[in-house]
């Protein structure tokens, strides 16, 4: 017998409208030209030369790729973001799945950021219904679509709605192609159930977000830029919501891997940068890297000049390029995420530094 479940149908499901917020884009973006307020000598010496790595990638025609977790879209980091893709700087963007969010309703509302520890206590965190419903169905849709996590979510914010299929013509769709492309038959199969069971009607759905341009994703999706999402199940709001689907999430989080993987498979003379990830951006480097390793050395190459700058608030003195691995008695072994990329070969160094000075200091220097 299964185990039983919790039945989120039951849920008071409350709008977006009655939540309180903490973060207000317009009011707190960060402007690209704001200048840093807390970098040090050193500090400013490594984004120098971390500029001039990425000017020598984009010559060679290397992957810049860019991970950061959601704080970085939530201190209003996005004009920057948007600047450095625009510019050609960046050719690779990715975060986790409350980064998407985030930005989503950023676009969508202006705001974001609710107060925690207040709506758990009254059983409201996460359970707003604007965002469950709306990024729940674009990844359903972009799954059938066959497009990535971000990507899905992209899209919608850029063309402010989604397009919403005949449900026999999904069925006969599946029909055809059930023995072709079998997991492309049951994403049809799976958004003609969604379909009904909310009762959606085809066509165009229109759904506004009159602050899309504070969104990161769809600047990217707009460029042809990958904005790749690598969200963990149960970790997102978006799963409290009866509209999450588990096969929908993991189509699209598993094409965005694959992008990202093979933008990792471009990174000879290339530049990788993590900025406040401590779990996300080590875990799924390490294993990108590794395939794109087994797939070189078949080529009889190796993926070995690559630059990576790690970008965090946790102070570490340690010198990670120079001495390696420290000891076990030294604190800076526990920084997991250092040893992580100190360990995938290349050059590898450690910033400690606010995630909004290190973007701004980046980009100016890129454009001195």
């Amino acid at each position: 017998m299964p185990y039983p479940k919790l039945d989120r149908s039951r849920l008071n499901i409350k709008s977006l409208r009655e939540r309180k917020n903490k973060v207000y884009i317009e009011r707190d973006h960060v402007p690209a030209g704001q200048q840093p307020q807390n970098l040090t000598e050193k500090g400013s010496a490594l984004i120098a030369k971390t500029a001039d790595r990425i000017r020598k990638a984009r010559e060679l025609k290397s992957s810049v790729m860019l991970t950061f977790g959601a704080h970085t879209i939530k201190n209003g980091m996005a004009p920057t973001l948007i600047a450095l893709i625009e510019e050609g700087w960046v050719t690779h963007l990715s975060t986790n799945g409350a980064g998407i969010i985030h930005d989503w309703e950023f676009a969508f509302q202006g705001q974001s950021s609710e107060d925690v520890r207040e709506n758990v206590k009254h059983g409201q965190f996460g359970v707003w219904h604007e965002t469950g419903y709306y990024i729940n169905l674009a990844l359903i849709v972009g799954a059938y679509e066959g497009l990535g996590y971000g990507e899905s979510v992209g899209k919608m914010i850029s063309r402010e709605g989604l397009q919403i299929p005949e449900v026999t013509r999904l069925y006969d769709e599946a029909a055809k192609i059930m023995v072709a492309d079998p997991d492309k038959a049951a994403a049809a199969i799976d958004l003609a159930g969604v379909i009904n069971r909310f009762s959606l009607k085809p066509g165009f759905m229109a759904i506004p977000h009159p602050y899309k341009k504070y969104s990161v994703q769809a600047k990217a999706f707009e460029l042809g830029i990958p904005f790749t999402g690598h969200p963990m199940f149960g970790h997102d709001i978006i799963y409290n919501h009866p509209m999450n689907h588990g096969a929908a999430l993991g189509r699209t989080a598993l094409s965005d891997f694959l992008y990202f993987a093979n933008s990792v498979s471009k990174l000879e003379n290339g530049v990788y940068m993590s900025i406040g990830s401590a779990v996300m951006s080590p875990m799924i480097f390490e294993k990108a890297l590794s395939m794109s390793q087994n797939l070189k050395i078949q080529e009889k190459k190796l993926i070995a000049n690559h630059y990576m700058l790690i970008a965090d608030l946790a102070k570490s003195d340690w010198d990670w390029q120079k001495d390696g691995e420290p000891p076990a008695d030294n604190p800076a072994y526990y920084l997991r995420y250092c040893k992580t990329f100190n360990r995938m070969g290349g050059e590898m160094h450690y910033l400690t530094a606010d995630n909004r000075d290190f973007l701004l200091s980046l980009h100016q220097a890129l454009n001195k």
